[in-house]
């Protein structure tokens, strides 16, 4: 019984190792997209003050 409870617990670290991991790439993933997001509005005002055009293939 007691080998098992080690057994359980040792996989119970291990698992929440891997969770706390995955947390840490999600936020970096959220602040990358942020980032991302943020840079793409910046070209877009910058697009549409400098007054150029969308390109056809984005006209719908």
């Amino acid at each position: 019984m007691e080998t098992l409870y080690a057994h359980l617990e040792r996989q119970f670290e291990q698992l929440n190792s891997v969770v706390i991991e995955q947390g840490k790439i999600l936020s970096r993933l959220q602040k990358r997209l942020e980032d991302l997001d943020q840079a793409m509005q910046g070209q877009e005002m910058d697009r549409t003050q400098s007054g150029q055009q969308k390109p056809p293939h984005y006209l719908p």
